[in-house]
């Protein structure tokens, strides 16, 4: 393995990946590290991979439409034949419910048509009909079984809904994070895995000059990139670059439910759902089941927790959600044992993703993206890699910040809105919304 590179990506999971892959297209000679066995298999096997377009600002939504165009050429845009086949995006469509916790859409509607995405308004008799299982009463706010007023309805019914088409999810999130690995190899790029970084390495001026693993190793490069995912706070302290952060990360623990399906069909049929009334999301899920996750509404606790020392078992939180799903879909079956997934997610202040440089010269930042951006991973990684070459060029991205423009809808990004010195943003649903 050659001990120098332009670039070190420090983490191959989705978002990793795809800056490998965008970097090593633009020429520069990199390698992703990982302390797992392979590509995809730390926080991105674990995602519920949705792709959607709706978020809580025009920017984000728009860069989300950018990202689903991406899956939509998803063979086009990868180039290369993986051996285990092509992720597959399943465009099931999206249907948001319209309650008063998000306002019945009315300001989200506004983002959408500026943002250009596609939507569908429905009724409460086409939500009937197309969900003919569910139970339409309203149950705010969402509250823990054990407390009063659990599975009582509060006298109202929901309204209507807005269906978004382009939307979906990606059934196997870590082969998806493969198909890029042998993109990015195709282009160059080098993978090593069972590797975990022990220190940043810097040069005589202070900026970095490479890695050296907890073996002792060391890989030089004269930029490093934090792709590291719930371990990113971590290796943010081992360079060094938290000193100017007016944004940062920290390790959240999830739990999301697989419970077998309300109806036979479930998983051919059916689609994503969020639901602010009972603070859930659904998806069908391999098996026909149903995937259940948290809103992060007021009644769940937040856990937040050391990335390498924390309870991988369940908690009653996975059955607070299945419970709080069985109000809207009250043939839910609900096994004596819950299976799903449990692990943790990589979250800024205000569920905004930081793509940046930062104060230690070298050394740039993807972090903040679990929960919401495994639908923009390819976008990203061309994001940041647009924003490390001006950066390596002597641009000032702090004092202007570098405008990307989309490769599919042709829209110009600013990239500060990403940037480790904004301010919170305020509209934030500080949510897995995003």
């Amino acid at each position: 393995m050659p001990s120098a590179y332009d670039a070190i990506i420090i983490g191959a999971g989705i978002i990793g990946a795809a800056i490998g892959l965008e970097l090593a297209r633009r020429g520069l000679k990199t390698l992703n590290v990982d302390r797992h066995p392979a590509a995809g298999y730390g926080s991105t096997s674990s995602s519920c991979a949705i792709i959607r377009c709706f978020y809580s600002t025009v920017a984000a939504s728009a860069f989300a439409l950018e990202g689903y165009h991406y899956w939509k050429n998803w063979k086009e845009y990868l180039g290369v034949e993986d051996e285990r086949g092509p992720a597959r995006f399943r465009e099931t469509g999206c249907l948001v419910l319209k309650t008063e916790a998000n306002g019945k859409l009315k300001a989200l509607l506004e983002r959408m048509q500026e943002a250009g995405i596609s939507y569908e308004e429905w009724s409460r008799s086409a939500i009937a009909e197309k969900l003919p299982f569910w139970d339409l009463r309203l149950y705010a706010p969402p509250r823990r079984p054990e407390e009063p007023g659990f599975g009582e309805p509060n006298g109202g019914d929901i309204e209507g809904g807005v269906f978004f088409p382009q939307s979906g999810y990606v059934g196997d999130p870590q082969l998806a994070t493969h198909n890029l690995q042998r993109a990015a190899e195709s282009a160059g790029a080098r993978f090593r895995f069972n590797a975990e970084v022990g220190a940043v390495l810097k040069d005589e001026r202070g900026g970095v000059s490479g890695i050296a693993l907890k073996t002792g190793e060391t890989v030089h490069a004269r930029i490093v990139v934090n792709a590291a995912g719930p371990h990113s706070a971590k290796i943010n302290a081992l360079a060094g670059a938290q000193g100017d952060m007016r944004i940062t990360t920290r390790a959240l623990k999830r739990e999301v439910a697989h419970v077998p399906a309300p109806t036979p069909d479930y998983e051919a049929r059916y689609f994503v759902t969020s639901d602010s009334d009972i603070g859930c999301y659904s998806r069908p899920e391999t098996g026909n089941k149903i995937l259940i996750g948290s809103e992060d509404p007021a009644c769940d606790a937040r856990q937040w927790v050391d990335p390498d020392e924390y309870s991988r078992s369940f908690s009653e939180q996975v059955r607070n959600q299945v419970m709080r799903m069985a109000q809207r879909i009250p043939n839910l079956p609900i096994p004596g044992s819950i299976g799903g997934v449990v692990d943790c997610y990589d979250v800024s202040d205000d569920w905004t993703p930081i793509y940046d440089k930062s104060c230690v010269p070298g050394f740039y930042m993807a972090i903040g993206t679990s929960g919401n951006q495994f639908k923009n991973c390819a976008v990203s990684g061309a994001l940041m890699a647009e924003l490390i070459v001006a950066c390596e060029n002597g641009l000032d991205h702090d004092r202007k910040p570098m405008t990307f423009r989309g490769r599919y809808t042709g829209r110009e990004f600013d990239a500060g809105f990403f940037s480790r010195l904004r301010t919170i943003n305020s509209a934030s649903s500080f949510s897995v919304l995003g």
